[in-house]
């Protein structure tokens, strides 16, 4: 068996390379969806005059839709992985997850040329939008269980590429838009993007088992377990032999006397209730001990995904700017969707460097809460169609500021609640404390989702 010593390099940093590119294709559903909404919305609320004056035909609400029925599944999944996870293997789970990702992603491409009526588009493109982010929920599940396997440094890799995911849809986007093409060919070139972005994730999915080092470390957790219970069985062996002998002993004649000064009887005991002792210290908290000590941690990152979620992008989406036609193509691109996925990176990023307030400190969940103030901030921008509020901040840089403290401060405190809550528990304990604060994140997101349309209609 290999030494530490005797662990093989990330050579090229190959593997790092891989879970990067993994972490970036797990968000490509929502991101590219998301991002799309201008096209969606283009194919949706057509128009008709009307006394001159150009009013929608129907009012589809795209983006609260496409933001609720891609988190629920990612909800739905949390709840369902122990039972999904124990009886689909996890290259099924992966490969199989991406597989359906890239067709469904093809699907989208072709149904950019095929012209269909706004309900039944509606109804296929929401369709679509559910069933691709439920296979992106159980492709994001299952990668989080393998990148654990190896060192902690690739939990951050992987986190980094899920945290450019949004840059990169972005980009392609304000590519399609800067293009000469037509607006059709346009979002076709835009659709093929992640249908590439699909196919070197799979590939490189593929590729990560013909790694020494990604073998060394993935096989490295099945043979400690499988050691570990030999073990635990070879010395439970030993104890019933032990207790076997001493019956034996005791039925052959033996003095009560005689069998207390019996080393062998002693040490049975002694070894007895080492086991005993070392199995009572390993087992693991129940889940509710767990929550009691991470609580704070879970309505934090609930709480920052509720309020972010809440507006962004039902309502930030919808933000017009005040200068040129010729700006306005490419104002939400940049002012929203770039804005928001640059500076929610960036908050990230920043806890590696400085993790202030302390997880002990009662200000975190103060600063946390006090993020409800983006709400009202955001409404007030210069959001069209509106209905009932005024328009505060009609200039494009009040909202491009908004937004950048907006994302900087949603991808500070979540990456801070995701890094406290394992530092709260016992190491035995960690596991279960990120599996809690993964279903917390996800609950935090279709809350969000869901009050999405309320905040809409009240602009």
């Amino acid at each position: 068996m290999k030494g530490r010593t005797d662990a093989p390099q990330d050579r090229g940093c190959l593997v790092g390379i891989i879970f990067f590119i993994l972490g970036l294709g797990t968000l490509l559903p929502w991101n590219f969806f998301m991002t799309a909404s201008l096209y969606f919305q283009g194919r949706l609320n057509t128009t008709e005059w009307s006394n001159g004056t150009a009013v929608f035909r129907k009012e589809y609400y795209f983006n609260n839709w496409m933001t609720l029925l891609s988190q629920l599944p990612l909800l739905l999944f949390t709840l369902l992985n122990s039972f999904l996870y124990q009886r689909i293997s996890e290259a099924i789970r992966i490969a199989g997850s991406l597989v359906f990702i890239l067709l469904l992603f093809i699907f989208t491409a072709v149904l950019v040329k095929v012209p269909m009526e706004e309900d039944r588009f509606f109804s296929v493109t929401m369709a679509t939008i559910w069933f691709i982010n439920s296979f992106g929920a159980v492709l994001q599940g299952s990668l989080f269980g393998l990148v654990g396997l190896l060192p902690q440094k690739y939990s951050a890799i992987f986190m980094s590429g899920q945290g450019l995911a949004g840059t990169f849809a972005a980009v392609a986007m304000l590519i399609a838009i800067g293009s000469e093409a037509d607006s059709e060919s346009a979002a076709l070139g835009y659709f093929i993007t992640p249908c590439v972005g699909t196919l070197v994730t799979l590939l490189s999915y593929l590729l990560l088992p013909r790694l020494e080092f990604a073998r060394y470390h993935l096989n490295k957790s099945s043979k400690y377990e499988a050691g570990t219970t030999d073990e635990l069985l070879k010395e439970s062996s030993t104890v019933e032999n032990g207790k076997l002998n001493g019956h034996a002993n005791g039925s052959a004649g033996g003095s009560p006397a005689e069998a207390e000064a019996d080393p062998g009887a002693d040490g049975t005991k002694h070894a007895f209730l080492s086991l005993e002792q070392g199995e009572k210290d390993q087992a693991k908290a129940s889940v509710i001990e767990v929550f009691k000590k991470i609580w704070v941690m879970a309505f934090c990152v609930t709480f920052v995904f509720t309020v972010t979620l809440s507006v962004f992008p039902a309502v930030t989406a919808d933000v017009r700017t005040s200068f040129s036609q010729k700006w306005e193509r490419f104002f939400i691109s940049v002012c929203c969707f770039l804005t928001f996925n640059i500076n929610d990176w960036l908050g990230r990023t920043i806890t590696t460097l400085i993790q202030w307030p302390c997880k002990e400190s009662r200000l975190f969940p103060v600063l946390v809460v006090s993020r409800v103030v983006f709400i009202p901030l955001l409404m007030l921008c210069n959001v069209q169609t509106r209905s009932y509020l005024p328009v505060l901040f009609s200039h494009d840089a009040a909202f491009t500021a908004i937004m950048i403290f907006f994302s900087v401060s949603s991808g500070y405190f979540v990456a801070l609640s995701m890094t406290y809550a394992p530092q709260l528990v016992e190491p035995k304990d960690a596991e279960t404390a990120g599996a809690l604060m993964t279903f917390f994140l996800a609950l935090g997101l279709s809350i969000g989702a869901a009050l999405s349309f309320p905040l809409r209609a009240l602009v």
